[in-house]
């Protein structure tokens, strides 16, 4: 069931859905580093499912994919590194706090009415693009990713549309592409590091991607503006409701 939610809700807005799937697992029993790293193997094949969808409307960012692999690979191996000397509860809780303030900014901001209702020109517009901005967009997430055991989507999204103004759903897109490569040397360092269990990584997968699919197939059919709104709310409430219980 968690992994079906997680894929739907990955596809939809633009993650592998680690971020969701790690605070879930542990509520319901899965060891807190366990539950940080057995999502992150089936985040490859599940986004890049998703990713299929919007590329093919149009909605990805070659040029944003491109610095943000260039630089987010080697900071994701280091930030999974970091992980043999950070508790595994630490993580989970970080998790919630993060995926939480990140709904309540992306629900605070006003760029995304803006965007959504900008002109095909704007969508070509690349002025917020610059090598510092993308670069600073993937070292932090590749770090934060590692550390966090996810493919950064969840803070992609939110980075692209606050630092580079990107539309709604190019940013969706773009996330989605960068986040199945930065998922690779993520799972490969935790898994040499024992913190994936397999058995839980395979269901997992096998629920999650499939929903992958049909979650980016309704996002393409929302309303860019009503859909940014939904991301914020449910990053928000899940991070709150999560952290609270716990």
């Amino acid at each position: 069931m968690i992994g079906g939610g997680v894929g739907f809700l990955g596809g939809m807005f633009g993650k592998g859905g680690s971020a969701i799937a790690t605070p879930l697992l542990a509520a319901i029993g899965v060891p807190p580093i366990i539950a940080v790293a057995a999502p992150l193997p089936a985040t490859v094949p599940g986004t890049m499912v998703a990713y299929r969808r919007f590329h093919q409307g149009g909605f990805s960012d070659a040029r944003v994919i491109r610095w943000s692999i260039a630089f987010g690979v080697p900071a994701t191996v280091v930030g999974a590194l970091a992980t043999r000397w950070i508790d595994g509860s630490i993580l989970v809780s970080v998790t919630d706090v993060v995926v939480a303030l990140l709904g309540l900014k992306v629900l605070l901001t006003r760029h995304a009415a803006a965007t959504a209702a900008s002109t095909a020109a704007a969508d070509a517009d690349h002025s917020h693009e610059t090598p510092v901005r993308l670069a600073g967009v993937a070292i932090t997430v590749g770090l934060l990713a590692g550390l966090l055991a996810n493919s950064g989507g969840f803070l992609l999204v939110p980075l692209y549309l606050a630092v580079l103004a990107l539309p709604i759903r190019k940013a969706l897109g773009s996330s989605l592409a960068v986040a199945s490569l930065l998922a690779i040397p993520g799972a490969i360092v935790h898994a040499a590091l024992g913190h994936i269990d397999w058995h839980i990584a395979i269901i997992f997968g096998l629920a999650s991607i499939p929903l992958s699919s049909i979650g980016a197939r309704t996002a393409l059919r929302i309303d860019p503006a009503r859909l940014e709104r939904v991301y914020g709310a449910v990053l928000f409430v899940l991070g709150t409701t999560l952290f609270i219980v716990r």
